[in-house]
């Protein structure tokens, strides 16, 4: 499967365009971790573009992701991807064991809080957006309050790199599609 019959995956089961650019993140960041760490990035990024392809169909910790899982079989999707996914969500028992279900932990919650982030800045744009910024935000427990940031503190401290690295490099990872996230805002892209 390439990242084209991926989203075309993706868009049969996903109509949120919110949770798909969601995804859409979540695959950039892996992209960027699979680059750094010379990796495979095109599997990588199937993963982050897969990860939440389930959950309109099956919205409940008792079904996703493991209910996805199956069509993703039927689809053609090795099962080593498969199996990937499937650690992305604790309640499976799946091992978060090698660098790819490492990375796909730490980029998951943190691509939500990046995101809003940068929608309440006056320019609404990744172009601008620095670690920093998040940081203020991060004290502000109001602010995303459904993000879990014990989570996303642990995740990036399971994958070996420091917290305000990590949110760095998924906002880099995120700039190369601001425009496909709808995260340019009143900035000309660079």
């Amino acid at each position: 499967m390439n990242h084209n019959e991926a989203l075309a995956l993706v868009r049969e089961f996903v109509k949120n365009e919110g949770l798909v650019r969601h995804m859409l993140s979540v695959e950039a960041a892996l992209r960027f971790y699979a680059e750094k760490n010379n990796a495979d990035v095109e599997t990588w990024g199937l993963i982050g573009l897969l990860h939440d392809f389930d959950w309109e169909i099956h919205p409940t910790l008792d079904k996703h992701p493991q209910a996805g899982s199956a069509l993703l079989r039927e689809r053609g999707v090795s099962e080593e991807i498969v199996q990937d996914i499937l650690s992305h969500a604790d309640h499976t028992g799946v091992p978060r064991d090698t660098l790819r279900r490492k990375a796909l932990a730490a980029c998951d919650e943190v691509t939500g809080l990046v995101t809003a982030v940068a929608l309440v800045r006056p320019s609404k744009s990744l172009y601008d957006l620095e670690a920093s910024s998040v940081k203020k935000k991060w004290k502000d427990k109001a602010f995303a309050a459904g993000t879990d940031r014990a989570e996303m503190e642990h995740a990036a401290q399971e994958l070996g790199v420091e917290l305000w690295e990590h949110v760095d490099n998924v906002i880099i990872a995120m700039r190369r599609i601001a425009p496909e996230l709808g995260l340019v805002g009143n900035i000309q892209q660079p």
